[in-house]
């Protein structure tokens, strides 16, 4: 016992000195606030938050895991923006959906996370300066792209500023807890579209709704027994809901891919990606010339996907995901020679690459 009484006010005097450099390491972050007001300097700088964790990690030499690095320095750096100033990130609702769960991954718990109801008023908001930044879903690894998403980067002057992945484990849940209580079956689309082996499977004869999303099927069956949603354990927090079955989804490795938009280019970090969007004039092969630039270049392309223009029928504007940052080379040289090889082109944004 007195062994264990040794480590244990070790321990409690190391807590007390983190605990100190925690305290130290704010008064630094309120003089920085206030230099970045005076300059009119975006609070938030997702480039130098990249760089901390790299360094961090880089730094590491154990036991301590490095993979719990990134998610407890989250936290301090959220704590220690809202002592420069709360952060409004608005969100694809309602509260307890992947987005909200998404928000809380990557700007912690400090930051106030807002719903709102429509992927447009997140751009919205974002570009009216109600909130600093949004999140929305842009594709999910199973059911492919978020077609609404895409089409809103047309006319928006919004960038991108980051990504996040979010692995999607679907569970089944009711008031009670019991599959037997289960006289129908509501969520999103996307979800049940992710769960439809394991639904016809243990479900066949249950009918299966569709409805706006996952939080919203959680609200319905926490005020009705004999109705299941399917969503997240954020969900099943929120609506004090009993899980049924967890992980029901059909594929795994399912993961949601969202971005994080905004008015403020960032800056390179060394592991960056970049998104465009293009059109090609209609000639035979054009598509094909257009991005043999890319790789002449050494360019690796991560993504194309194709919308119709919604201009002129039967034309279509594609987007495109690259690695790389547009301001380093050889990145740079190849989106100005690509620029004037097609008749548009728009860079959505260059960003720091998500962790999966």
């Amino acid at each position: 016992m007195k062994e264990l009484s040794f480590y244990r006010e070790k321990i409690d005097e190391i807590d007390t000195e983190i605990l100190r450099l925690l305290n130290e390491r704010a008064k630094h972050v309120i003089s920085v606030g206030e230099i970045k007001k005076k300059n009119g300097s975006p609070l938030w700088v997702p480039s130098r938050e990249q760089a901390i964790f790299e360094r961090l990690k880089s730094l590491n030499t154990g036991p301590f895991p490095t993979a719990s690095i990134r998610p407890i320095f989250r936290e301090i750096i959220s704590a220690s923006l809202s002592l420069e100033e709360v952060q409004k990130v608005a969100y694809l609702g309602p509260e307890g959906t992947f987005t909200n769960l998404a928000g809380i991954k990557h700007f912690g718990l400090s930051a106030k996370l807002i719903p709102v109801r429509t992927i447009p008023e997140v751009f919205e908001g974002v570009d009216k300066g109600r909130f600093a930044c949004g999140i929305i879903p842009v594709e999910n690894s199973l059911e492919g792209v978020v077609n609404h998403t895409l089409d809103m980067f047309m006319n928006s002057n919004l960038v991108i500023m980051g990504e996040i992945y979010v692995e999607i484990v679907q569970n089944l849940m009711n008031l009670t807890g019991r599959m037997e209580d289960v006289a129908a079956v509501y969520s999103h689309p996307n979800a049940i579209g992710q769960c439809r082996q394991w639904l016809s499977k243990h479900l066949p004869d249950t009918p299966v709704f569709e409805i706006e999303s996952t939080a919203k099927a959680a609200e319905m069956a926490k005020n009705d027994e004999t109705i299941a949603a399917i969503g997240s354990e954020t969900a099943e927090i929120v609506y004090n809901l009993k899980v049924i079955e967890r992980g029901i989804e059909d594929g795994a490795g399912n993961f949601t891919r969202f971005l994080i938009i905004g008015k403020t280019p960032t800056e390179a970090t060394g592991r960056d990606k970049t998104s465009l969007m293009f059109a090609v004039s209609h000639t035979s092969g054009a598509l094909y010339k257009a991005l043999e630039v890319f790789s002449r270049g050494g360019i690796n392309m991560t993504k194309l996907e194709s919308r119709p223009s919604k201009i002129k029928a039967w034309e279509y504007l594609f987007y495109t995901d690259i690695e790389g940052h547009k301001d380093t080379l050889p990145v740079k040289d190849v989106l100005a020679e690509f620029e004037k090889s097609v008749p548009l082109m728009k860079i959505l944004g260059s960003y720091p690459k998500g962790d999966k």
